[in-house]
């Protein structure tokens, strides 16, 4: 019997789960399964099983990451469930620290940390990610979710929870539902992994219309929730200007240039929310 198994989520990103897996494969020891979920990709995945013939990939139709991550929880009787995701690059000592540190909490998030795929100047997309994307110990300690790309837990804990769910922001309700539930949620700087950066504006707006539609189907669609979501909409480019400081003070930034991209792009994303979440609010549909 494994004493903990890995589950890592995929679809149509091949070349990120073989980089991914490249990083992953070194560390891994005979009390550990790994386990990939792919989610009814269109890509050839022989090139995994010619680079790993043992590597074990199991299929889930069910559209949706959240789908993938319970097929994997199902696919193994570990008692310890270690979560990644497939464009996530995990640290050489990542799986050793998960051991270490699992048994300190109920659910823990660890640290994402951003790089970037193409070669500099930064685009508008990726200095904005460079600046706001991941924050994961202020989710952890202020929002009370850690992201599903980088977390820990034990098989009672998600059993007693439950499943994640399809459709919503699916690592902030199961989080909420594992505290409502009494069970401890911590922040372990030491378990790290690498995520790139979005790419372009197409990219980036990908990523927040669906991150849109998730977060408002966990705040639901009665008409005070729309109410309170219609005025969050309307603080949308107030919030813009409140953050700007964050881009001009920050350190990973390269110049004049890469900062007013960033700046440029966040008013951008905020008034293009503004008006998906107006229109949610109005509808009552995500």
């Amino acid at each position: 019997m494994f004493e903990a198994a890995v589950v890592i989520p995929h679809y149509n990103d091949c070349d990120r789960l073989i980089r991914c897996l490249e990083a992953l494969m070194p560390q891994m020891v005979p009390q550990v399964e790994l386990i990939v979920v792919d989610n009814g990709s269109s890509q050839d995945l022989s090139r995994l099983h010619q680079q790993w013939p043992e590597l074990r990939i199991v299929t889930e139709q069910k559209k949706g990451a959240a789908e993938a991550r319970n097929r994997g929880v199902l696919e193994t009787s570990a008692p310890l469930l270690f979560f990644l995701d497939c464009d996530c690059v995990p640290n050489e000592n990542w799986l050793e620290t998960a051991q270490a540190v699992v048994a300190s909490g109920d659910v823990i998030g660890g640290s994402i940390s951003v790089f970037d795929e193409t070669p500099p100047p930064r685009s508008g997309a990726e200095a904005f990610e460079t600046v706001f994307a991941f924050h994961n110990r202020r989710y952890v300690e202020e929002a009370n979710f850690s992201v599903t790309a980088n977390l820990l837990t034990r098989r009672d804990v998600f059993d007693a929870t439950g499943p994640f769910i399809a459709g919503l922001s699916e690592d902030l309700d199961w989080c909420h539902r594992a505290i409502a539930k009494g069970y401890s949620l911590r922040y372990e700087d030491s378990l790290k992994v690498a995520h790139p950066s979005r790419k372009n504006w197409s990219a980036l707006r990908r990523k927040w219309k669906r991150m849109t539609e998730e977060k408002f189907g966990v705040n639901g669609s009665n008409a005070l929730a729309r109410l309170k979501w219609l005025a969050l909409a309307l603080l949308m480019p107030a919030s813009a200007i409140a953050h700007t400081p964050r881009v001009l003070s920050h350190p990973d930034l390269r110049g004049p240039q890469e900062r007013a991209a960033a700046i440029l792009t966040l008013f951008r994303l905020r008034i293009q929310r503004m008006i998906w979440m107006v229109t949610q609010a109005v509808t009552g549909r995500p």
